[in-house]
This record gives C-alpha cells, structure tokens and sequence, in this order.
C-alpha cells in the first residue's frame, strides 16, 4: 500500500519561496495524477494545483497560478510544490494527495507552512 510523506515546509519571510516535496514512503505513484491542497486554521481545505502522470500537463487554482509550480520526478516517486512571492495568506498546512480515477483516496500527514508579515 503506498504512503505519501510531505516535507519542507516551515517559517519564511512575506516575499519569499519554499519548497515542497512529497514522496511515496511505500510503493509507487508513477501511474497516477497528483495534487496539492492546503487547509488554514478554520477554513475548508483548499485545492490548489494538480499534475499529470508524466508531469506534461499541470492546473492551477486562481489564488496560486503564477507563483506556485508542480512538477515531478517518478523516478524519484515525488512531486513538488514551488512556492514564489509568498503571502501571510499562504499559511496553511500543505497536503499530498493521489488521484485514484474516481476520488483523491490517498494523503499525506501535511507539512506547516507559515509566512511572516
């Protein structure tokens, strides 16, 4: 059974870029679509971007399209999360998620990412 770990948040300056990395700790998410969401405190979790299996295509929400870039290394078994001009609005906690055909059915434990004014 796969597992998604996220990893590479924490604290960074208004203004400034983060990384992020998920990777399948078990088995393989070569064949399937990923995506990334964020979920602040008291707010429904947000979508925010999603890539193909071959990383040709990629979609972005409104909020986040022109600074965050998705992309991925299946040889690697991980997609990343390019974080540019980042806002106090971007805090949230970041989640990996697999698309499964029909539903995202697999996430990570997510990784905390705090933006200061």
């Amino acid at each position: 059974q796969v597992q998604l770990v996220e990893s590479g948040g924490g604290l960074v300056q208004a203004g400034g870029s983060l990384s992020l990395s998920c990777s399948a700790s078990v088995g393989s998410i070569t064949y399937y679509t990923m995506a990334w969401f964020r979920q602040a405190p008291g707010k429904e979790r947000e979508f925010l971007g999603r890539i193909s299996r071959f990383g040709i295509t990629a979609a972005y929400a409104d909020s986040v399209k022109g600074r965050f870039t998705i992309s991925r290394d299946n040889r690697k078994n991980t997609v990343y999360l390019a974080m540019n001009s980042l806002k106090p609005e971007d805090t949230a906690v970041y989640y990996c998620t697999r698309w499964s055909g029909e539903d995202y059915d697999l996430w990570g434990q997510g990784t905390q990412v705090t933006v200061s004014s």
